[in-house]
């Protein structure tokens, strides 16, 4: 696991220095705080920072082929390389090392910009073909591993953060107000989007080549959205998902330094370290964290499957006064980002960090088996299709008769969903369920000048969604709603708030759910199989895996990562929040309605409803402008 970076100055422009990519790479030491490696040839220049995993003695970077003609930075883990490894010896290629790194570039060198198909694993990587003069850069199919790049008329700059990616200078800094407006709707800023206009994110999936002054971008991989769903005997599909996740567990416990697991006491993780169990001689170690405020706590799940299987287990407590390394976060973030889950994910790796180097997560099980409540929200609107409009107009009402004050209550729940079920778009009910700033609910938030500057592009992150779903289109609802998430929620907040959290504190996470195997043979699945009637969520999964969980992990629900932001915004957070997005800087940015920001803060305060989330967006909104931006104002 490392950090990457890179510059290619064009024909003309002059060298690149290792003085130049050493200012890149001091930047994203704390993704590899054990080594440091420098390629320079002319214009071109490669650097990264090394987290030592596998190969500790033989594994720098930057490394080449044969003949010095191919160089690679890499950052990530590939599971299958030793068998690519074999393969290529029986090619005829010849290994200095024993490392995933050199099996890339002989990969390159065997089938060219193809070879980002081959790999199992999480990754982004730069490669340098000299004979050909070409750059290519490459992002694993999920998206766990970032890669930032901006061009402009003199060269090229790529980077795993932004942060590096600017100190590489000549990158404009001009915000990108479309980025603005996703980031309020989808919590973060979807590639290929960035906050700068002249910095974009590769996407994931995809292979970017650089040649004669051209960017050439090929997506490689999609869920298979043309294959039919399985038909199997129940039998053979609870034989399979278990095959399947167990070997994705295996070979991600492949480690030379100590290895343990997030352990949440959801079905996922819970599900990660029982097969992790079963696959060690040793006890695994678990890492859980919580929160003093008892119902936004799964502590007392977490230690059910510690004992079951007898766990080295280690416990944290998050309290709002920990809201000090907000900034911080921002800063390692780059650009706006609003998952209020980025605490607790910073301060469970923090403490794992203090006795292994890699740790098990369950990421991706949500998405691929039906984990979401949005999910049967949207199975429950379809069976409400059928009902006689009279009927649909008397349960709209009824949601209007809801207490709304207080998130993850049972009550906000129904209203949140059943409304959703009254809308007519798939796109915008599904966006309801999600969004901190819904279609709706941004009416009247944003000033004249804003929506004005906007223009034909207001509502940017509504028709990423729309555009998904049409992708979807012949895909069941299970299947329609997995893609969804596969290609926006999942990659894009999800896997860059565990990059940034775990790699802020130099630790690796790896996550069995979302090997390529387990994805593809989960979406090829019946979505009666996930969602079962209108109240099982993750049916199969849980079917699967009944025996190895304790009963009253089998049996609960979906909790979610959230933190008690309301209270907080009541309490310890309330002058942090007024002085930050009520001061006259912040507000003469231009991007608001004073009055509408008072409105929701008064409604806040008075317990009239509970915006936390939404004041949650607005504050890492602004302590964003604060580190990157502070003099932006609109106009």
């Amino acid at each position: 696991m490392c950090g990457i970076c890179g510059k290619y100055n064009y024909a003309g422009s002059g060298p690149v220095t290792t003085e130049e990519l050493k200012k890149m790479s001091d930047l994203l030491v704390h993704r590899g705080p054990d080594d440091e490696g420098f390629y320079t040839d002319g214009g071109i220049g490669l650097a990264m920072r090394r987290l030592s995993i596998i190969d500790l003695a033989t594994g720098h970077q930057p490394i080449s082929n044969e003949d010095g003609s191919i160089w690679i930075v890499f950052n990530g883990e590939i599971y299958n390389f030793q068998e690519l490894h074999q393969k290529l010896v029986g090619k005829g290629h010849v290994f200095k090392t024993r490392s995933d790194t050199e099996t890339i570039v002989h990969l390159y060198e065997e089938y060219g910009a193809a070879f980002a198909k081959e790999l199992r694993g999480m990754f982004a990587v730069a490669i340098w073909d000299s004979r050909k003069k070409r750059l290519v850069l490459a992002r694993d199919r999920v998206g766990k591993k970032p890669v930032f790049y901006s061009m402009n008329g003199t060269s090229f700059a790529f980077a795993s953060e932004l942060n590096a990616l600017l100190a590489a200078g000549g990158v404009s800094r001009e915000i990108d107000l479309r980025a603005v407006d996703a980031f309020l709707t989808l919590q973060y800023i979807p590639s290929p989007l960035s906050i700068f206009k002249s910095v974009k994110k590769l996407e994931p999936a995809s292979v970017l080549t650089l040649e004669n002054g051209k960017i050439f971008i090929e997506k490689y991989w999609d869920l298979p959205l043309g294959a039919q769903k399985l038909d199997l005997p129940l039998a053979e599909v609870k034989e399979r998902l278990y095959s399947e996740l167990l070997e994705a567990t295996r070979i991600r416990m492949i480690s030379e330094v100590p290895l343990g697991a997030f352990l949440s006491g959801g079905i996922d993780s819970s599900v990660v370290v029982a097969l992790m169990a079963k696959s060690s001689a040793q006890p695994v170690k678990t890492f859980s964290i919580g929160f003093k405020e008892a119902r936004f706590s799964e502590l007392d799940f977490a230690r059910q499957v510690a004992v079951m299987y007898g766990t080295k287990h280690t416990e944290f407590t998050v309290e709002a006064n920990m809201a000090e390394v907000l900034e911080k976060l921002v800063r390692h973030y780059g650009e706006p980002y609003a998952d209020p889950s980025a605490l607790p994910s910073y301060f469970v790796s923090r403490e794992t960090r203090k006795s292994v180097t890699v740790a098990l997560n369950g990421d991706g099980g949500d998405e691929a088996f039906g984990g979401y409540l949005r999910y049967m929200a949207m199975k429950l609107d379809n069976s409400m299709r059928a009902l006689p409009p009279a009927a649909k107009k008397l349960m709209l009402g009824f949601t209007r008769l809801l207490p709304q004050k207080a998130p993850y209550g049972l009550f906000w729940r129904a209203a949140k969903f059943m409304k959703a079920s009254m809308l007519h778009d798939p796109a915008r009910r599904y966006l309801s369920t999600v969004c901190f700033f819904g279609p709706d609910e941004k009416d009247g938030l944003f000033s004249p000048a804003f929506e004005n500057a906007l223009g034909g592009d207001i509502r940017y992150g509504e028709r990423y969604i729309t555009d998904l779903f049409r992708a979807a289109a012949g895909q069941d609802l299970m299947g329609k709603l997995s893609y969804v998430d596969f290609r926006s929620y999942l990659p894009e907040c999800l896997m860059t708030k565990m990059d940034i959290a775990s790699m802020a504190n130099s630790l690796e996470t790896r996550s069995p759910f979302l090997d390529q195997k387990v994805i593809e043979f989960a979406f090829r699945l019946p979505g009666n199989l996930k969602l079962k009637g209108l109240t099982g969520t993750k049916w199969i999964l849980k079917e699967t895996f009944k025996d190895m969980l304790p009963g009253r992990i089998y049996k609960r629900g979906k909790m979610g990562f959230g933190i008690p932001l309301g209270p907080w915004f009541r309490g310890e957070l309330k002058d942090y929040w007024a002085g930050a997005c009520l001061s006259d800087k912040a507000l003469g940015r231009g991007y608001f309605n004073k009055g509408h920001l008072v409105r929701l803060w008064d409604e806040h305060q008075s317990g009239a409803r509970d915006h936390g989330y939404k004041l949650w967006a607005l504050l890492m909104l602004e302590l964003w402008h604060k580190e990157f931006a502070d003099d932006f104002k609109l106009g």
